[in-house]
């Protein structure tokens, strides 16, 4: 069996900010108490700009935003943010930064993408992603997939306490080492970000594992993070594979047991 995982960050199930105890029936008609997610707002600003509104668990607020703005391109890898600053009242958070920052016109071309908990992205984005071509020269042994796959599963999580829940993580070779839960994909991944940006800690050496699907949106993200090699136990979109075939990004998916697909970069698998 594999080795318990040795997280920098993992889920908080016995959190319980986070979820919420709501009485209800159970197929024999028998009154039970059900454990359920709690939702709530967090709305971003970048400087004196209004951003977005999202719903979230609210567990790590600081990371979430950054990592939003940073997968959007509105903050760059460069810029100094001076202050951070946090309503918890209100569900505001301002992000500050050295640059001055309008995203005015960008922030009219918005698109929902099929993210749950709907997700958005912007025009301009799917331009820039164009683009890259991760040259990372990071394999992952066929063994591995299956290990990650199982720590992952083990690793107590909101997703096992109550459902209705993604989780992501980031891959060191075969050790799960940030693991993020939210309502929604696009919130955990975006947490991540935010992390490993201000932990500076490098992507190019490890792998991405997510529970929800292969989308565009979960591609675009992972190659803005520029992370070489995207897991998932869930399918593929078209265009999802598209992206990442141009961007020369390793998509696996399906990977439950010991049986997965690849349907893009498939010289980063190591089978012997």
């Amino acid at each position: 069996m594999p080795k318990k995982a040795k997280y920098l960050v993992a889920p908080k199930p016995k959190d319980t900010k986070l979820t919420k105890l709501i009485s209800g029936y159970d197929e024999n008609n028998k009154k039970i108490v059900a454990k359920v997610i709690k939702e709530k707002s967090l709305t971003i600003f970048l400087n004196n700009q209004e951003i977005v509104t999202l719903m979230s668990i609210g567990d790590h607020p600081k990371y979430l935003a950054i990592g939003y703005l940073l997968n959007q391109n509105m903050l760059k890898k460069n810029d100094k943010i001076t202050k951070i600053e946090f309503d918890k009242d209100l569900d505001v958070i301002v992000i500050r930064t050295r640059r001055k920052t309008n995203y005015e016109k960008k922030l009219q071309k918005k698109i929902t993408t099929s993210g749950c908990a709907i997700g958005t992205v912007f025009g301009d984005i799917y331009d820039e992603i164009k683009k890259i071509k991760l040259k990372s020269l990071k394999k992952i042994k066929h063994s591995w997939i299956y290990e990650i796959s199982k720590k992952i599963n083990l690793t107590p999580s909101l997703y096992l306490e109550t459902g209705a829940i993604h989780g992501c993580a980031i891959i060191e070779n075969n050790n799960p080492i940030i693991y993020m839960e939210d309502v929604g994909r696009h919130n955990a991944v975006d947490k991540i970000a935010g992390y490993m940006f201000l932990k500076k800690i490098r992507a190019s050496n490890k792998f991405f594992y997510t529970t929800g699907r292969l989308t565009s949106e979960m591609v675009i993200k992972t190659v803005k993070m520029g992370v070489p090699i995207l897991i998932s136990r869930s399918g593929f979109t078209s265009w999802g594979v598209e992206l990442a075939r141009n961007t020369n990004l390793t998509l696996i998916g399906r990977a439950k047991g010991k049986k997965y697909l690849v349907l893009a970069g498939e010289n980063r698998i190591e089978y012997k």
